[in-house]
């Protein structure tokens, strides 16, 4: 799994390209990629990329 932490709330093709070249590099490998960011709303992009707020992983 890999996750990366981004201060933004809305992400962009920008902000994923470092999960998107390790997805390529690994393929099946790497079982899911994350990016944490400072946004309302989780979702998962067209391209596989769960995109979670940092407000949901805490109590």
């Amino acid at each position: 799994m890999a996750i990366e932490v981004k201060l933004a709330g809305a992400i962009d093709d920008a902000h994923v390209e470092h999960l998107q070249w390790l997805k390529n590099r690994l393929g099946d490998d790497l079982l899911d990629a994350v990016v944490v960011t400072t946004g309302p709303v989780a979702y998962r992009r067209p391209d596989g990329i769960a995109v979670v707020p940092a407000a949901l992983l805490g109590p």
